[in-house]
């Protein structure tokens, strides 16, 4: 049986992505991305799904940062359509509700219900958490906004379903293995994932890049970040739409290689159905 390792608890939306990618798996739930990765690095965890991107909130912190250090391989992505309900012990009324419990980003995602009711906020680590919160202190005042899933697991009563300010809150989680198991090349929509540093020569990062645009290459993500004092080239993390065994691909690569220290595919895998959509 595969373990899927995930950051949060039962009830999260990590949660839910893992059991939508994995129905028949064993749930592995951490306290922090760390702990998530490491569950597979250390083997105690087969896979791990860790959320990058929300469409509201925008990248996931730090998270970038651990991938190229994880040693781990990108395997699939998924995207998750995030629906927040506001929830309190069974009996709560919303005239009673004073403190409303949630993760910060929750918290930044459902702003509107928060102006209309006037209430304070307290930041949990995680949503399912605040929910579980809730029904420990058994206090009507207190309600959470957390997944439709935590209000059945936590015994709690829905007091408004689907609160988020924006329909299309989406977030792109992907699943990391040990394994680099690469999609074959089969024309179908894939994405490659990588990482480079760039030598420490002037205009390197537009003479690295210029090969996808030359080779008519969609990067659909760039993130940089610094290691060390600021001293050190800068490090970039990359999406790209195509597969290395393309050809346009492999030009691009060809190039990036030519201008960069180190260049470290870190997962090709197929696209999800969702990009289509968009």
């Amino acid at each position: 049986m595969t373990t899927a390792a995930y950051q949060g608890e039962p009830g999260s939306n990590s949660a839910t992505a893992a059991r939508a990618l994995f129905p028949e798996a064993r749930d592995w739930p951490c306290t922090s991305f760390e702990q998530a990765l490491d569950a597979v690095t250390l083997g105690a965890a087969d896979v791990a799904v860790i959320p990058v991107d929300n469409s509201a909130a925008g990248r996931v912190a730090d998270v970038h940062h651990l991938l190229p250090e994880s040693g781990l391989f990108i395997v699939a992505e998924y995207f998750l359509a995030i629906r927040f309900d506001l929830m309190a012990v069974p009996g709560t009324t919303l005239d009673q509700v004073e403190c409303v419990r949630s993760h910060v980003h929750a918290l930044g995602q459902c702003r509107k219900i928060l102006r209309e009711g006037g209430w304070r906020t307290l930041v949990s680590d995680d949503t399912a958490g605040a929910a579980r919160e809730v029904a420990e202190v058994g206090d009507p005042r207190h309600a959470a906004l957390a997944p439709p899933a935590a209000a059945e697991l936590y015994g709690l009563e829905v007091l408004r379903a689907e609160v988020e300010d924006d329909p299309d809150n989406t977030t792109r989680f992907v699943v990391l293995s040990r394994d680099a198991a690469f999609a074959p090349h089969t024309g179908e929509p894939t994405m490659t994932s990588l990482f480079f540093c760039v030598r420490n020569i002037p205009s390197a990062l537009y003479k690295a890049l210029g090969g996808f645009a030359s080779s008519g290459v969609n990067l659909t993500k760039i993130e940089s970040y610094q290691i060390g004092a600021g001293l050190n080239p800068s490090r970039f993390y990359v999406e790209i739409e195509g597969h290395p065994d393309d050809e346009r691909v492999a030009l691009a690569l060809h190039e990036l290689r030519f201008f960069s220290s180190e260049v470290r595919i870190l997962g090709v895998y197929p696209a999800h159905p969702h990009r289509a959509r968009s």
